[in-house]
């Protein structure tokens, strides 16, 4: 099944101040069972698997702190940004081949063209896997961006069994799971990587010894802090109870 908004792939792109990119891309390619590949002008570097399409790319950022963003793949590019505008969001850059824009929360994502990308990845070490992506919105912005995604992809979006955590319904052929995450404090939206796990205790300890840092537990799941000292999260795997 895809939307009929054309979505085939999504990429989670994890952006990392440029003097961290090769730290930050080293350890997330450990963890996602990937090599890294460095692309054009060294500010890329693709996170690879055999048998598997693309699924983790690392960017380095000249300014900001950083954080993630969503590369789509879509059927359609131009319709699918006019969709997408009708949606809520704004367009900020159109390049030859992919159009960045905002979320109504502010939120960026690209849209680019589908190339074929159909194999999945399977889970990393078997008992962890790099997944998904969480959006963290204020309570102010959590109805727009609510109402945004599900209008975007086609997809419906469903409540969790922890409070203020939704998640939309992908297809099983999309790699990276979007889920939505209510905060209790007026903040600007961002994203953050999920990595799934059934070994929480060793996933964590195997993750510390790689150069993550713990920053806390919430109800979401445990928070990490990468390399680079940006934040993900532990989460506990819901396979069994039907969830990804």
């Amino acid at each position: 099944m895809t939307s009929d908004a054309g979505i085939r792939w999504i990429v989670a792109v994890i952006d990392r101040p440029y003097p961290w990119l090769s730290e930050a891309a080293g350890f997330w390619a450990t963890v996602s069972g990937t090599v890294a590949q460095n692309l054009k002008y060294g500010r890329f570097v693709e996170l690879r698997r055999d048998h598997t399409d693309d699924w983790l790319l690392a960017q380095g950022l000249v300014d900001g702190p950083g954080g993630v963003h969503l590369d789509l793949s879509v059927t359609d590019p131009d319709r699918f940004a006019r969709r997408a505008v009708a949606a809520g969001a704004t367009v900020v850059a159109v390049h030859n081949s992919w159009t960045v824009l905002i979320s109504p929360s502010g939120v960026p994502f690209c849209v680019a063209a589908w190339k074929g990308e159909d194999r999945c990845p399977a889970p990393s070490r078997r008992v962890s896997r790099v997944d998904r992506v969480c959006l963290d919105v204020a309570p102010s912005a959590y109805g727009a961006e609510a109402a945004f995604w599900p209008a975007l992809t086609g997809w419906p979006i469903e409540a969790c069994d922890v409070a203020g955590l939704s998640r939309l319904r992908s297809p099983e052929t999309i790699p990276i799971n979007v889920w939505l995450q209510r905060l209790d404090e007026e903040r600007p939206a961002s994203l953050h990587v999920d990595v799934t796990t059934s070994a929480m205790a060793a996933t964590r300890a195997w993750h510390e010894s790689l150069g993550a840092a713990c920053s806390g537990v919430g109800p979401h799941g445990t928070v990490l802090l990468d390399p680079a000292g940006a934040p993900y999260c532990l989460v506990e795997d819901k396979a069994s109870t039907g969830l990804r």
